[in-house]
């Protein structure tokens, strides 16, 4: 199965149960991967899998107007975005919160589902 990823995608984010979190949006990053049809690269045809640029100014809008009080549920918002608007089969989600504490680059959840009967190859 083919996959896409897209690394690093930051956004801006209304994020946080504290106070200080809720005064503004913040940095977050989320580094993705999710399958495609195999059939995207024989066709040459973008109508044949899904156009991570689509993908990212999605994610950038959504995260842009939403507010969620925990980074999981920004997660599983992201994924069940991949499966219902994208027809991802499978999604591995890394998100973090960037530098929200002291002496902590990040903090943050990987995410990895996947559809009933659909196995979630390793990837690199």
């Amino acid at each position: 199965m083919d996959f896409i990823f897209i690394e690093e995608l930051r956004v801006k984010a209304w994020v946080g149960i504290y106070e200080r979190e809720k005064t503004g949006p913040q940095t977050v990053e989320l580094n993705l991967t999710f399958g495609v049809p195999d059939s995207a690269a024989e066709h040459d045809d973008i109508g044949d899998t899904i156009d991570y640029a689509e993908v990212a100014a999605r994610i950038r809008r959504e995260l842009g107007e939403r507010h969620f009080n925990l980074i999981e549920s920004l997660g599983e918002y992201v994924v069940r975005m991949l499966f219902e608007e994208f027809g991802a089969p499978w999604v591995k989600l890394k998100v973090a919160k960037i530098g929200v504490m002291k002496d902590v680059r990040r903090v943050g959840v990987y995410i990895q589902r996947s559809r009933a009967g659909v196995v979630v190859p390793p990837t690199a």
